[in-house]
């Protein structure tokens, strides 16, 4: 939803979101600004959950891994044969979806790892088995 506003306002403001890259020219209509940020979104949430459960430190991990693919994915929209106040366009369409998904899963993982800790704290949820064995 975050890279709707951009989109609308680019939109109200009568901005051509038409982009040309590899001589494929392409219309930036909502239902593509939506896939595509949905698609991200659901990666980066995969990605958290993966990292989740083979890292110490998904969070750091995770935050780091985002705002890198945040700066690679601004070359697209930055580097297109665009007129400038569609790049502008775009690039707020990228900005607007990170700024929306980094802080908001950063957020999600902390409460996921304090819920797990306070799950695994709980007597007889350490892993080991209730059984005793007596010789």
């Amino acid at each position: 939803m975050a890279a709707a506003v951009p989109w609308a306002v680019a939109s109200i403001a009568g901005a051509d979101l038409e982009v040309t890259t590899g001589g494929w020219t392409m219309d930036v209509g909502l239902p593509l600004v939506l896939g595509a940020a949905l698609g991200m979104s659901l990666a980066g949430w995969g990605l958290l959950i993966l990292l989740w459960r083979r890292t110490g430190d998904a969070r750091r991990t995770w935050t780091g891994i985002a705002l890198a693919v945040l700066l690679l994915s601004l070359g697209g929209p930055l580097t297109a044969d665009a007129p400038a106040e569609t790049r502008v366009y775009l690039t707020l369409m990228h900005v607007a979806v990170g700024a929306v998904l980094i802080p908001g899963l950063w957020v999600a993982a902390g409460q996921g790892a304090r819920s797990a800790r306070k799950t695994n704290s709980r007597p007889g949820r350490s892993g080991a088995s209730r059984t005793s064995v007596t010789r």
